[in-house]
């Protein structure tokens, strides 16, 4: 999981980035509003945590920025604000979360994984999709029933397509996801990947979208 982190409070990104680095999660750290990307297409990101209070700007409207830019990156909303008109704003405005400050660690990890099955149209831990299940906690595949042998790069690109069943996921996007927090995989060695993946659960079940990336089909 990488996740993009903005907020401003010195003492409180370190502390989070490092409890987030704890659980196996990376992320990138901005401070203003000014240095957000403003489209996710090609991004890396799973999700964003956003502070609604910053130096030179409203986390909102960087939400609502988002939303009108149809970027669905899921966004979880950190606030010191407690109150229901609050919580409900940043729902209303199209949050997928919102949680109140001070939280703690396991709160806002068990959130992540919520708003992540959601965000993949997955109903619990174990995801489905046709005739494969993934478990993404525990690196594990199946289909038909019967145990996948899957490189860890296999396991990731399939995990990543399997995020959304039926839609295109760019090469770009692949190739940043793949490797978060290093150099983009080569679109070369993706291809390998891929075609020892379609070895392994047939080809028929992803297909190439010529130019642009690949389909897991449902």
């Amino acid at each position: 999981m990488h996740l993009l982190l903005i907020e401003d409070d010195l003492d409180f990104g370190r502390a989070l980035q490092g409890a987030l680095k704890a659980e196996a999660i990376s992320s990138e750290w901005l401070r203003r509003a000014g240095d957000a990307p403003r489209c996710f297409h090609d991004t890396a990101f799973d999700c964003v945590l956003l502070d609604l209070t910053l130096p030179d700007g409203c986390g909102f409207d960087l939400l609502a920025r988002w939303r009108r830019a149809a970027n669905a990156v899921p966004v979880i909303v950190m606030t010191a604000r407690s109150g229901l008109e609050d919580r409900l704003a940043g729902l209303d405005g199209g949050a997928d979360d919102v949680i109140v400050k001070p939280f703690a660690t396991e709160e806002l990890i068990s959130r992540l994984r919520a708003v992540l099955r959601r965000y993949a149209r997955q109903a619990s831990e174990q995801w489905v999709v046709g005739a494969l299940t993934i478990e993404p906690r525990r690196h594990l595949a199946q289909l038909d029933g019967q145990a996948l042998k899957l490189s860890p790069r296999e396991f990731q690109l399939l995990l990543e397509l399997a995020r959304e069943p039926g839609a295109v996921v760019a090469k770009g996007a692949l190739s940043q996801r793949l490797e978060p927090l290093g150099d983009a995989v080569d679109f070369a060695a993706i291809e390998v990947h891929i075609s020892n993946l379609r070895r392994k659960i047939g080809a028929e079940r992803i297909h190439t979208a010529r130019g642009i990336g690949y389909v897991l089909v449902p």
